[in-house]
């Protein structure tokens, strides 16, 4: 199909969930080559343009501010103004449907949150949670299309691996600290982990974004000691997303929390070992034989509890009591 249609997509949350998003909109691109695509999306994570070239155009949006009704008249508006001839949204609140309908967009698919779905969707399709994040919004285009993209694929300049190298980003975003979701080691591990791959001869890189200055820091303070030729600081040389896609493309194993850099490395295709806590990675990780999903061996009886059970994690916090030799025993293997 060549139809020359402009298609919004209205997709909320951090810089994970747009990553998520990615093989959506590239199964838009296909459908529709000539295609106009402008994403609704979060502010905060408007970085994301960096990593493809799928989104023509962005409204940024704060949904989740004190002016969250404003945010919404801003959508509408700017919805009416775009003359889009379809609009595909992943919001699973019962009012979604009401919204895109105020649009005023003649096309409009969403998940099916209720009675609402029917009323004023064009189509809805089932929301199913219980699989990869990146299928579950894939979903949404059933209606639309039979192409499938359910993995994110992030395009990087070929390069030759560093020999006998590991990459290693331990931080996770300053909101989900913020808000009492841990989701990674202490500095203390991630530095132990380190030194133990030092001492195996590996070529360790440590890289990191603003979020995570103060793990760095911790980190740094006692690895910078070891004055070890084998060992790189690269916190702070990334500018970007694409920089740091580029960074991960480089390396023969990346070591990660369960953030953003998991799906930058999943889209890289780099060998990935990632630190899983409370979450769960059967939402976040996708079946591929280049991704290695750390867990302890605590027998909590409602492990993955964030989001299934609580909105933020506990004070025991077993789930991410790792001990630093068998993680890097793991990576070694």
């Amino acid at each position: 199909m060549s139809e020359n249609k402009k298609i919004l997509v209205i997709n909320f949350g951090g810089i994970g969930d747009e990553i998520l998003f990615l093989p959506t909109l590239k199964s838009l691109k296909t459908t529709y080559p000539d295609c106009k695509i402008t994403l609704a999306l979060e502010a905060r994570s408007k970085s994301i343009k960096d990593l493809t070239d799928t989104i023509d155009d962005m409204i940024l949006l704060s949904p989740k501010s004190k002016n969250k009704y404003v945010e919404m008249l801003k959508l509408i508006y700017n919805a009416r103004k775009g003359h889009y001839d379809i609009v595909i949204s992943s919001g699973g609140n019962k009012f979604i449907p009401i919204l895109l309908f105020l649009t005023g967009i003649k096309k409009r698919y969403g998940f099916n949150t209720g009675k609402l779905s029917k009323i004023f969707l064009t189509e809805s399709v089932t929301l199913n949670k219980n699989q990869y994040a990146s299928k579950m919004y894939h979903d949404l285009i059933t209606p639309i299309t039979d192409v499938k993209n359910e993995i994110p694929e992030i395009s990087v300049p070929q390069t030759e691996k560093i020999p006998n190298s590991i990459l290693i980003h331990p931080g996770v975003s300053k909101i989900s600290v913020q808000k009492n979701m841990i989701k990674t080691i202490t500095p203390q591990i991630w530095t132990d982990v380190i030194k133990i791959l030092l001492n195996n001869g590996k070529h360790v890189t440590l890289t990191g974004g603003p979020d995570d200055k103060d793990v760095i820091e911790q980190i740094l303070s006692n690895i910078e000691s070891l004055n070890n030729p084998n060992f790189d600081n690269s916190y702070g040389k990334t500018k970007n997303l694409m920089d740091l896609a580029i960074l991960i493309s480089k390396y023969e194993k990346f070591i990660c929390s369960d953030s953003a850099p998991l799906h930058i490395g999943v889209g890289v295709k780099t060998r990935t070992y990632v630190i899983f806590g409370s979450t769960d990675n059967k939402k976040l990780v996708p079946e591929c034989d280049y991704v290695t999903v750390l867990k302890t061996n605590d027998d909590c009886p409602i492990k993955p509890c964030l989001w299934e059970h609580r909105q933020t994690t506990c004070q025991e916090l077993k789930c991410l009591q790792f001990r630093a030799d068998d993680i890097a025993n793991e990576v070694l293997k």
